[in-house]
This record gives C-alpha cells, sequence and structure tokens, in this order.
C-alpha cells in the first residue's frame, strides 16, 4: 500500500463490530457529512493496510485508517509578520494575537492581519493551508486565537463549539467597584440601531450569557475574569455596559479612555479537547505588557 504520509487512526473496539465505518465515524467522532463525502471521493479509507470502502462493516481489532489531508491553496496573501506561537502541531495552530491586529483580511484592513501572518508563515514552512480560524476576537482584544490547520480540525472543534464543550476563559479592567464576587449576565443581544458595527442589549436579540468573577478591586475600577458560555459578537463589551460597568477604554461601550487606550480585555485561555487524540488540550497566552502596566496605574490611584 502507497500510503500518505500522515493518516488519521482508529482501531476498532469491541462496540464497534458489525458497524459500518461510516455510521462509526458519523456518531462515534462526529465526523461531518460534507468530510465524509470527501473522503469517499478516491483511495483515501484502509483497513488493515488495505482499501476499503466506508459502507464496509468493521470487527473488533481493524486498524481504520483515513487520508485527511491534502494540499490546499491559501486564499489570502501571506507575509512575513512577527507571530506569537503559543502550540502547533499537524491539526492546530494557537496564537498570541497583538492588540491592533484583526484576525482575518477585510475590506478596511486587507494586510497586516492575523490571517496574513499565519499563511507567511505556513508558506516558509513549505506548508499549503487554508487559513480557518475557529473563533474571532476584535482588533484590540489580545490573547488566544486557534487555527486548525486542516478541514478535519476544523470541523472537529466547530462541532465541541457549537455544543459549548470549548471553555474560553478572558480576563479584563471594567470602571467602578463591582459589588458581587461572581455572577452571570443572561442578556441577550442584538444590533444597535443605524450600525453594522455596535450591538446593544435587546430582548429580541441572540441569547448571550457571561460569567463573571471578581479577581480585585481598586479605588475606581475592578478586574474581573470572565468565561464565555455562548460566543457573540462583542459579547463581554456589550454585557459590562449593561450592567453598568464599561470595560476600561472601551469608548464604543461607554468606557473612558482618558488613561488606556484600548478596551482592557485579555483572551486567557481557550481549553477544548484535541480533535485527532480527544486528550484534553488548554492554550493560555500571557498577559499582555500594557495591561501589566493599567495594574500599576490603578494601584497608583489607590495610595
Amino acid at each position: 500500500m502507497n500510503t500518505p504520509p500522515t493518516l488519521w487512526e482508529y482501531r476498532l473496539q469491541p462496540e464497534d463490530s458489525g458497524h459500518k465505518y461510516l455510521s462509526i465515524l458519523l456518531h462515534k467522532f462526529h465526523f461531518s457529512v460534507k468530510l465524509l463525502q470527501r473522503l469517499k471521493q478516491g483511495e483515501r479509507v484502509w483497513v488493515n493496510g488495505n482499501f476499503s470502502y466506508l459502507t464496509a462493516r468493521g470487527k473488533e481489532g481493524d486498524m481504520l485508517s483515513l487520508q485527511l489531508f491534502s494540499e490546499e491553496e491559501a486564499s489570502i496573501p501571506g507575509e512575513n509578520l512577527p507571530l506569537d506561537i503559543l502550540y502547533e502541531d499537524d491539526y492546530l495552530l494557537a496564537v498570541n494575537k497583538p492588540v491592533g491586529q484583526v484576525v482575518h483580511p477585510n475590506r478596511r484592513y486587507p494586510t497586516n492581519t492575523l490571517g496574513n501572518a499565519v499563511i507567511g508563515h505556513w508558506e516558509r514552512k513549505g506548508e499549503n493551508r487554508l487559513y480557518r480560524p475557529i473563533h474571532r476576537i476584535d482588533r484590540n482584544t489580545s490573547g488566544v486565537v486557534v487555527i486548525a490547520k486542516n478541514q478535519f480540525a476544523h470541523q472537529q472543534l466547530a462541532w465541541q463549539l457549537e455544543r459549548g464543550h470549548i471553555h474560553k476563559r478572558y480576563h479584563g479592567f471594567v470602571q467602578g467597584v463591582v459589588q458581587e464576587n461572581q455572577g452571570s449576565i443572561d442578556d441577550s443581544i442584538g444590533f444597535a440601531p443605524n450600525s453594522f458595527i455596535k450591538r446593544q442589549i435587546h430582548p429580541h436579540g441572540m441569547s448571550a450569557r457571561t460569567l463573571f468573577r471578581v479577581l480585585h478591586r481598586y479605588t475606581s475600577a475592578t478586574f474581573l475574569e470572565f468565561i464565555l458560555e455562548t460566543g457573540r459578537t462583542h459579547q463581554i463589551r456589550v454585557h459590562c455596559e449593561g450592567f453598568g460597568h464599561p470595560l476600561i477604554g472601551d469608548d464604543l461601550y461607554g468606557g473612558t479612555r482618558i488613561f488606556f487606550h484600548r478596551h482592557a480585555l485579555h483572551s486567557s485561555m481557550y481549553a477544548f479537547l484535541h480533535p485527532a487524540t480527544g486528550l484534553p488540550i488548554v492554550i493560555r497566552a500571557p498577559f499582555p505588557k500594557d495591561l501589566r502596566e493599567l495594574i500599576i496605574k490603578l494601584r497608583g490611584f489607590d495610595i
């Protein structure tokens, strides 16, 4: 067998006996129908070293091997830009995005984006891939962004994301002193009138839930940890404004920029199950320099 260099492999367990490989992949590993259809094209499936059809039935001990990886033409240009890599393997790339960088190119920011940096990084390694970020963070939010390196990894993490199996943790500084030690905000979010950018709390918007916990109280500000149970655009920013404590520096949502130049929010942790191994993986991004300097300023006001 002329096997490709990289295969996804699974040895069938007793409960798999008698089931079609197609059914095992669909129900046990949550393969998308689109990905399964792609596997049917060409010789991409082997069992015990021999080509097989997905409709064949397996038995305990069978080694199912799939060719999931193929050359792809990048849809955006690569650039030689700084890239702070937190983690990388054959399936995933996790980076620490700096403040001021857009995650994906658009009309306003066609170059110098995280996408351009990632594609450039892969091109220098001789890898041709599409850019598939699992999630996005705002231009002025720093921290973890996870990118899938192939269709399988993207589909697997999208499945986890849709079902709330991915845990996202943020840290931010809000104006005023939050009295509750912890709590949740469950206000729905929709577009603000006459704006394609700004959101607002809206009874007929999309459901959104943010958990928060106080880490430290200053004289006129509070350091909070946020856990997102949904992932709406600007969710933390809107919820902070809604409960009367806008993020420091977030002038779009009621915050002041008197002593900080951007909204004080950092994507600090992203935890999920690895798409290939199923093992837990936790990605953490260190606190950026400007937020460390903000802490010094806030401590100065307490003196």
